[in-house]
């Protein structure tokens, strides 16, 4: 059996909290990986034109570095996946009964 597809309402509210975010780019800053000293954090904008940065903490400290880099990653990707899913929808009302 499948996954449930999210609903049109499901996939307006998403888009909408995306727009409603800090605009993309978001960039994971990992300290000893990206950096070399000072906390973990994610980048918001680019380097030339930067808001401020955001930090993530569990209730024992820092977010991992798989949960930095997910957020960012999805920052950056939701709005393009929600045009495609958009795209493919649209592409699927057009085929009909065909499919």
């Amino acid at each position: 059996m499948s996954e449930p597809s999210p609903t049109a309402e499901e996939l307006s509210e998403l888009r909408r909290l995306a727009e409603a975010a800090s605009p993309a780019p978001w960039r994971s800053m990992i300290e000893g990986r990206d950096h070399v000293s000072g906390d973990s954090f994610i980048m918001i904008g680019r380097e030339d034109d930067r808001d401020e940065d955001l930090y993530l903490m569990t209730d024992s400290g820092p977010a991992s570095t798989s949960d930095h880099d997910f957020v960012a990653a999805a920052r950056n990707w939701v709005v393009v996946l929600l045009d495609e899913v958009d795209r493919l929808r649209a592409l699927l009302g057009d085929l009909g009964d065909d499919c």
